[in-house]
């Protein structure tokens, strides 16, 4: 385990990285007996330094929940970051593609609480009793170490690579249509890049929301009502540079899109 002034140390240099727009070479290759706790530590300095400087929290991502992201990744389990409301962006946005790192872009669901939910032992259901709604989404990544060789204590003290989020469409609550079976065509440029079914994720996506109410419970916190959980996501992402204009069509859920500049 590391010391609590390495932690800081490490959580200071990714915001440094965050706002120069920035990599760092890889902590594991600076810290080789550095752990996933260890990772846990460092993104929960990152952010409650953020809501110290006045960012405010909406919400979490869960990454890595499909086989597609763990063979493009190379990791094998999920992961978690922060959303603060300023990583948040409306349907149709124009973005600064400089604000990010490395961009790329994700095909997710959005899952909307109406009441928190608090590990351990949260199941499917209590996840789809809690669910005010369910919405599609858009991640952009955004990595601030070094992308070649990452493993995920990189990936998770990086705030698991959240860059921001576009959403969109007809937001549906739960019972109105099988979130297995919702599906989605990325297309950038007017051209398909990926396509994928929410199934990918866990079988449901709901069930990335279980999994991460009982592992914010191993870390004495648990999501809270009203927040927006990204449930991870189910097509390969796809690398994006200035001038791209990125549309993802859910069918009867709609479209969600963003043009970055």
């Amino acid at each position: 385990m590391l010391d609590d002034a390495t932690i800081t140390t490490i959580a200071d240099e990714l915001a440094r990285a965050e706002a120069d727009r920035t990599t760092v070479p890889l902590l594991t290759t600076r810290y080789p007996g550095m752990t996933v706790e260890d990772s846990y530590a460092v993104q929960n300095t990152w952010r409650r330094r953020g809501i110290e400087a006045g960012r405010r929290p909406v919400g979490r991502k869960i990454g890595l929940t499909s086989k597609v992201m763990q063979a493009a990744t190379g990791i094998t389990e999920p992961d978690y970051g922060a959303i603060f409301a300023d990583m948040v962006f409306d349907n149709g946005s124009v973005i600064e593609h400089s604000r990010f790192s490395n961009v790329r872009i994700e095909v997710e669901l959005a899952f909307v609480l109406r009441e928190g939910l608090k590990g351990p032992d949260v199941t499917v259901f209590d996840v789809l009793r809690a669910t005010e709604y369910v919405v599609p989404a858009l991640e952009i990544l955004s990595s601030r170490i070094e992308m070649s060789g990452r493993t995920i204590v990189d990936t998770i003290s990086d705030n698991a690579a959240m860059g921001g989020m576009v959403y969109g469409g007809n937001p549906v609550r739960v019972g109105e249509t099988d979130l297995r079976w919702v599906s989605a065509l990325l297309y950038r440029n007017e051209t398909i890049e990926e396509s994928g079914v929410a199934a990918a994720v866990l079988t449901h996506p709901a069930t990335g929301v279980a999994w991460l109410a009982n592992k914010l419970a191993q870390h004495d916190d648990a999501l809270q009502p009203g927040e927006i959980v990204l449930a991870g996501s189910f097509t390969r992402p796809v690398w994006i540079e200035p001038g791209d204009t990125v549309l993802a069509d859910y069918r009867e859920l709609g479209t969600v899109s963003c043009r970055f500049v």
